[in-house]
């Protein structure tokens, strides 16, 4: 196999993975967080070196306040509050 092809392949791969990755948090954001947690939790736990403890807090998501936590948080439901 020669190197141009090998490439090829590479860049491929790369392409198929952030598709995939565009294409979880777009369709499917509530088990992609709970997936994110799943990682970084053991990651984050006391005693682990702090390289590991470092990447716990990237991968973990962002935490979401009260008012999101109902439906997973686009905030844009609920009464509209404009009078016409």
């Amino acid at each position: 196999m020669d190197a141009s092809l090998a490439v090829q392949y590479v860049v491929i791969a790369v392409a198929v993975v952030v598709s995939a990755w565009v294409v979880l948090k777009k369709q499917f954001p509530g088990p992609l967080r709970k997936a994110r947690i799943a990682l970084a939790l053991p990651l984050l736990r006391e005693g682990k070196p702090g390289w590991m403890q470092a990447l716990g807090r990237r991968v973990a998501p962002a935490p979401q306040g009260q008012a999101d936590a109902a439906c997973g948080g686009c905030s844009s439901c609920g009464p509209d509050d404009k009078k016409a």
